[in-house]
């Protein structure tokens, strides 16, 4: 992380008297600590935001026997009998959901004061088998809450417990962590979905906080000679202001965001504190309130600091899955590329088809059931159409890439049952096949485009006279660098064509035609690199493209006509009712504008799921009806 020492604007810091309400001296400009022998009897305690159901509310406190809220003069409003240590809290309109760890059960637990000033009955997450130093909750843009367990010797664990500040009837675990092995407090910023951790005489870390994020960390500040710490203590967050105790300097540290980077805004002695361990902060007209807890215990303090507001990033709809397939049965990065067979007869029965670049292919119902199992090599994409004759029979075409011998690995699927065989392979020139899409033209013939990772793409037309499936190279063209995801457009006999790195294409898809690219898209604003998969929604007034922007775990959505007008981009994430979590990280994708039948009615989108949580296990697929995507973004 980049800091820069910034004058101290002004910075004054002014411990009070704990009954004091009298307003405050002017303050000089330059840094200045008092302190006062007023303490509030509690080892862990935290503002609240304005309850309007608690008149007076001030603060929520843990007590030698209870949990407490207290008003400002330290008279308990409301209680939890236990013996608690630690704590954090959300609030809302309609209560304050609270954790907590039970000291004598050495368990973390749920309650929610609701607006009836009445506490909700304990729930209590399973044991863990580390013992619990810290815990802190977050807030996601979908208002689900999340709890993350900090243990000994870096291990830790975060949980889905609440919905809409509801605690769940079972939590569930989203994820294991690694964490840093002397860690004790962590803060989450939910504005920014950001995990903070201290790691004692090391410094402090960030990690992405969302469900769906890697479990990557960055330095905030560390110890001399890397920072200025001596030690790395409790956090307060802020929207782009961040608070942090050095207790072996008594110094407290105040950050300010900027350009998505923290930078230094002051360094602040508290001296007199012992060992201040512990800071939360709020805001008000004249800066920040404090409460910093130390070895001898709490005291207020104002800090009359005003932290710039930077511009919020515009918000992203989120679609939750109504449904996802069982794991694919190979580790690791396995799952890819899904295609969507429609049976038109019962389309209930339609079937979703998946690579499982590990080994093969998997097929699916739309209940996410494993069918069918094909280990026939390392399959990469895949993709289907109707109406292919194969000899004497007519049946569905399903063909794949196939990275073991850079060849098209084709299969019949059974109009009736949709039950799919390999029918063979037909072998390319290419030294590294990837991506594949099929199109089929005016004349009823199904083509095959595939692409290389060094740009190059080939177009096949391929027969199964004979009873035998064969392929005729009928045309070639290339990208400049590495491409993957394609989808053809048979109505209008146009072609689309992601370059990872630099933007959607499209062309004609006749064989025949002059390959021209003409841009749709490039990387920049919502479409961030790497782009991976394509899928064409044909609706009956309009059709989109769907494209998989895998650097922001998005899905961006265009008009797929031309000026391909951007509709907006939308975010997969968890659904806590049926306990399936988000999609990230997504290679391939599929779409259909068929009725398929109930929540499918209006269509189906299958996404690939590149980070499998809640709980964790090999990848899979997920399934989200047309509907809420169309209700997020507007779409006709």
């Amino acid at each position: 992380m980049r800091f820069s020492n910034l004058s101290l604007l002004g910075l004054c810091i002014t411990l009070a008297a704990c009954q004091s309400h009298e307003p405050q001296e002017a303050v000089s400009a330059a840094p200045n600590v008092v302190l006062s022998d007023a303490l509030i009897a509690s080892e862990n305690t935290q503002w609240l935001a304005p309850l309007p159901f608690l008149p007076g509310a001030e603060r929520l406190q843990v007590g030698a026997r209870s949990l407490q809220v207290v008003d400002a003069d330290g008279q308990v409003l409301s209680e939890l009998a236990g013996r608690f240590a630690t704590l954090d809290q959300r609030a809302d309109e309609r209560g304050v959901l609270v954790a907590t760890l039970d000291k004598r059960r050495q368990q973390a637990l749920l309650a929610r004061l609701d607006d009836a000033q009445q506490w909700s009955a304990p729930h209590y997450l399973p044991k863990t088998r580390f013992a619990i130093e810290g815990l802190c909750l977050y807030r996601d843009e979908a208002r689900n809450d999340f709890l993350f367990l900090v243990g000994e010797e870096g291990i830790g664990e975060q949980w889905l417990v609440a919905e809409h500040g509801r605690p769940l009837a079972q939590a569930q675990r989203v994820r294991a962590l690694s964490l840093p092995p002397q860690s004790s407090f962590c803060q989450v910023d939910d504005s920014s979905a950001s995990l903070y951790v201290n790691e004692e005489g090391v410094g402090l870390w960030r990690y992405a906080a969302a469900a769906e994020a890697p479990l990557l960390r960055e330095p905030v500040e560390l110890v001399a000679p890397f920072g200025e710490l001596q030690d790395a203590g409790g956090m307060a967050v802020l929207p782009d202001a961040l608070l942090l105790l050095d207790p072996a300097a008594a110094n407290l540290h105040l950050f300010q965001r900027h350009a998505a980077q923290w930078q230094r805004a002051a360094v602040l002695n508290l001296a007199g504190l012992d060992e201040p361990e512990q800071v939360s902060a709020r805001r008000t007209a004249q800066g920040l309130e404090l409460l910093l807890v130390a070895d001898d215990g709490a005291r207020r303090a104002a800090l009359n600091w005003q932290p710039e507001s930077a511009e919020a990033p515009p918000a992203v709809p989120v679609v939750t899955p109504l449904v996802q397939s069982e794991v694919a049965p190979s580790l690791g990065d396995a799952a890819d590329d899904p295609a969507i067979w429609v049976n038109h007869a019962q389309p209930e029965r339609s079937r979703v088809l998946g690579t499982d670049k590990q080994g093969g292919l998997l097929v699916y119902d739309l209940a996410g059931r494993q069918l069918q199992d094909l280990r026939v090599g390392r399959l990469n994409n895949v993709d289907v159409r109707n109406g292919f004759q194969l000899g004497a029979r007519r049946v569905d075409l399903a063909v794949a890439s196939n990275r073991d011998h850079n060849s098209l690995q084709l299969f019949a699927i059974d109009p009736a049952s949709g039950e799919l065989g390999e029918i063979g392979q037909i072998p390319t020139p290419l030294r590294e096949i990837y991506g594949l899409c099929l199109f089929k033209d005016r004349q009823e013939t199904i083509h095959a485009i595939v692409n290389d990772k060094d740009g190059s793409f080939l177009q096949y037309r391929l027969s199964g006279a004979g009873g035998k499936a064969s392929g005729q190279l009928v045309r070639r063209f290339r990208t400049a660098t590495q491409p993957e995801g394609c989808v053809a457009d048979d109505r209008n006999q146009r072609l689309y064509i992601g370059e990872e790195d630099v933007a959607v294409w499209t062309l004609d898809a006749r064989a025949d035609a002059p390959a021209e690219l003409e841009q749709v898209i490039a990387v920049g604003g919502p479409l961030e690199d790497d782009i991976e998969g394509l899928a064409l929604y044909q609706g009956r007034q309009r059709d989109y493209l769907l494209i998989s922007s895998q650097g922001n775990d998005s899905y961006v959505v265009v008009e797929a006509q031309a000026p391909y007008r951007l509709r907006g981009s939308l975010r997969i994430g968890l659904n806590a009712e049926r306990g399936i979590d988000g999609a990230s990280e997504t290679d391939g994708l599929e779409v259909t504008s068929a009725n398929l039948g109930g929540p499918w009615s209006a269509g189906l989108l299958v996404v690939q799921d590149g980070r499998k949580r809640m709980p964790e296990g090999n990848q899979n697929y997920k399934y989200v009806p047309w509907t809420a995507i169309a209700a997020a973004l507007g779409l006709e």
